[in-house]
């Protein structure tokens, strides 16, 4: 059951505890939220629980650059520490989920290729996880120059293809091509990846599930490409119909034993920490990017109570 239904109950709750004698009685309610999604994140999702619950911010050109890193034998990350792109090398060539900006092509981009030891040639696949140009603005670069296949959503090729006029400044959307399908694999040599639909932060936002290798084991790694940075700014009823991709998401990523976090915005999931780890790393210690199946969806759960929170917050603000 999506967790619509937790939501509705969260605004009876506070409704009926507002009648009750006392100063304040919604923000005892409110707290409490709170102090449930502390709880299941524990420390190993601590910062997941402060950014999501109460300091959610956008991604920002500021945003300190990370050293392009191989994170797993066939993963690479190229990009900042509010926004990341993916390459996955396979058989058949690379495969990258997201593009970064258009304006990050010369100064990330191409010069994480390089230090990566990577060819842009071989690149053969980029999939786009929503239609904003963080995501998809140097996609049109790499088309003009790489000829990859561009695979988004049918919702988001409309909104990149028809931004509206009161947006923000337009970026060149790359040439209309491949069009992702939920649950319909993306193969390119001996990879795949599983596109969920997890509407609410655009129409056609999608999160990915692909193996990854570490030291040779095969592992499963999921990120959810949608994340809403910015409740304030949303209705609850849009939040609501958010918890029920993150709810989905879980059922999916459940069923296919995910047991490695990433984010295309990793503002939450201490990414410099892991890098860190990882620059240091020997033969046998563990791979900071896996989180084990049961703490992955802890992940999910402290990104859903943190809507409940934000939904609690929004109630009792309008009371």
């Amino acid at each position: 059951m999506f967790k619509t239904t937790c939501c509705v109950l969260f605004c009876g709750l506070i409704a009926a505890v507002a009648q009750a004698q006392g100063p304040d009685p919604a923000s005892a309610v409110v707290r409490a939220v709170l102090e449930k999604a502390r709880k299941t994140a524990g420390t190993q999702w601590a910062t997941a629980e402060h950014f999501f619950c109460e300091t959610p911010h956008a991604n920002a050109a500021t945003d300190p650059n990370i050293e392009p890193t191989r994170i797993f034998d066939n993963v690479y990350a190229i990009g900042n520490q509010g926004t990341v792109a993916y390459v996955i090398k396979t058989s058949a060539g690379l495969m990258m989920i997201d593009a970064l900006n258009a304006n990050q092509v010369d100064t990330l981009l191409m010069p994480g290729f390089q230090k990566l030891g990577l060819d842009p040639a071989m690149l053969k696949t980029v999939i786009i996880s929503h239609g904003h140009a963080d995501h998809f603005g140097a996609s049109f670069y790499l088309q003009e120059h790489f000829n990859p296949h561009i695979y988004v959503s049918a919702a988001d090729w409309d909104m990149m293809l028809k931004p509206p006029a009161e947006g923000p400044a337009r970026v060149t959307p790359p040439r209309k091509d491949m069009v992702i399908i939920e649950g319909q694999p993306i193969v390119l040599g001996d990879e795949q990846v599983i596109p969920v639909a997890i509407p609410g932060h655009t129409p056609g936002s999608m999160g990915f599930i692909f193996p990854v290798k570490d030291e040779g084991k095969t592992h499963v790694a999921a990120m959810f490409g949608g994340t809403i940075l910015l409740p304030g700014r949303v209705p609850i009823e849009g939040l609501q119909a958010y918890q029920g991709s993150i709810a989905r998401f879980k059922q999916e990523t459940d069923k296919m034993k995910v047991d490695v976090e990433l984010q295309n915005h990793p503002l939450m999931d201490d990414l410099a920490q892991k890098l860190e780890k990882l620059a240091v790393r020997k033969k046998g210690d563990p791979n900071p990017f896996i989180a084990g199946e049961a703490n992955y969806g802890k992940f999910l759960d402290v990104m859903s109570q943190c809507i409940d929170y934000q939904i609690a917050l929004k109630i009792q603000t309008d009371k």
